[in-house]
């Protein structure tokens, strides 16, 4: 199984080639959405697209928590990996499992006994809430799929393999689209054929990686043969994953917050705002896997003790996240109102305005959340998550306030919902930054914090 020490190699080259493969999944995994949206909007209709879109922000919801134990506990994995510790990786990875694997009952079963209390929440408009309804009530039944790719992904990626969870992932992706033509396209299936063509796809993908990591790795088939909670190991996994966990859940209660303002403006802006944030998931996805691929490297360098490589890498990191997002936020200036007619007709002029608009006024300032996800990943790394969690809070935080307070005013309307988010991240970015700056002498080893200063 293709391991990579993150340990040694120039930084440029070690960063970029292990996040590569990360990227190329996460794009994978975008051109999926982008299909399913299209599918959707093409062939059901914008109200479907209208609910599908409200339904998929609930979904990222829940997926997050686990999503945010599995990112905490690759973290505990990758230091184990960095000081070659074969029985402490052993150990966290079984307390790890017990842990997700319990929140993974939870999060599936409670969701489906509350799911009409979900929905009226939601402030689903009536006319799309049988269809929401529907498509929820199939997605929820693939959560335990999620829990194992995420899981075993994490694992592979702490050990420096991201090349294998790609692999899945893409399979995982071409089945779901195949299905998502055949069930929906050509069965007329509806939201009903979208959703389980996502579950089943889900599921190829988590059985897939598990069944690969427990062939390939005597490390994963001894702790899982032996799992045993352990209670000094529960709390240093509970130290990076809660906070992991409960900062990506902050994230994405936020967003649903927000996406419940959205729905009281009707399917119109619902239909823009569903378009417009798979255009924007699509756009700065790639500064999001480089802030994974980044924790990752300084996380095994921390656990080796070479910590005279932090600096070098959080430059690298910045110049590189950064240029990214400028050339990203300046190719989505020019081409906003031709990839909103990928999901809409042209004919729909007031839903591909919206999202225009929506596109315009988030899209230019994509640096904020280049920057922010680097910050997420560094204190990640370096056994702060609460920090992490402290930066979520303040651009979620900021981001839910002026929605709330800004688009009842009918001068700015539903716009000030999106110039909510840009405000927000500046926001966090300011303070993760001279936070470091404060704490850098206590943060990184002497020389590093002078790099780091200048």
């Amino acid at each position: 199984m293709r391991q990579r020490d993150m340990t040694k190699g120039p930084v440029f080259r070690t960063i970029s080639i292990f996040a590569l493969p990360m990227l190329l999944g996460n794009l994978l995994q975008q051109m999926y959405n982008v299909v399913d949206t299209w599918v959707v909007g093409n062939c059901i209709g914008s109200d479907a697209l209208a609910g599908v879109g409200s339904a998929y922000t609930l979904m990222v919801f829940l997926t997050s928590i686990l999503l945010g134990l599995c990112m905490g506990s690759g973290v505990v994995f990758s230091l184990c990996f960095g000081q070659k510790d074969e029985q402490k990786l052993k150990e966290s990875v079984g307390t790890a499992f017990l842990l997700i694997a319990a929140a993974t009952v939870l999060l599936t079963v409670l969701p489906l006994l509350a799911l009409d209390s979900i929905l009226a929440w939601l402030n689903i408009p009536q006319e799309i809430l049988t269809l929401t309804r529907e498509y929820l009530f199939i997605v929820f039944l693939g959560i335990p799929a999620v829990f194992a790719y995420n899981f075993f992904a994490a694992y592979l990626k702490a050990l420096g393999n991201s090349v294998a969870p790609l692999i899945f992932l893409g399979v995982s992706t071409v089945v779901n689209i195949a299905l998502d033509l055949l069930f929906v396209a050509a069965f007329g299936w509806g939201t009903a054929g979208a959703a389980g063509a996502t579950i089943l796809a889900q599921y190829i993908s988590g059985t897939g990686v598990c069944a690969y990591v427990l062939k390939k790795d005597s490390v994963m088939r001894s702790a899982l043969g032996h799992m045993k909670l352990n209670c000094k190991g529960m709390r240093e996994i509970a130290g990076y994953s809660v906070f992991t966990c409960l900062q990506q859940s902050v994230m994405n209660l936020g967003i649903l917050m927000v996406q419940g303002l959205v729905n009281s403006f009707g399917t119109t802006i619902m239909a823009a705002f569903a378009a417009a944030v798979k255009i924007d998931s699509f756009a700065y996805m790639p500064a999001q896997e480089y802030g994974n691929a980044f924790s990752t490297f300084i996380a095994q360098n921390m656990g080796a003790g070479k910590k005279e490589r932090v600096a070098g890498g959080i430059q690298c990191a910045a110049l590189t996240s950064l240029t990214y997002c400028a050339a990203a936020s300046f190719v989505l200036w020019f081409q906003a109102e031709r990839l909103m007619q990928i999901f809409v007709s042209a004919s729909e002029t007031v839903i591909v305005e919206e999202g225009v608009r929506y596109l315009h006024i988030e899209g230019a300032f994509y640096c904020g959340i280049g920057c922010l996800f680097l910050l997420y990943g560094f204190y990640r790394a370096i056994g702060k998550p609460a920090m992490s969690l402290v930066l979520t809070i303040i651009s979620l935080g900021t981001r839910v306030a002026l929605a709330y307070l800004l688009s009842p005013v009918p001068s700015i309307g539903v716009a000030g919902i999106w110039w909510a988010i840009p405000i927000g991240w500046f926001l966090a970015d300011t303070v993760g930054i001279i936070y470091l700056i404060e704490k850098r002498k206590e943060i990184l080893p002497v020389d590093a914090a002078e790099d780091v200063k200048q």
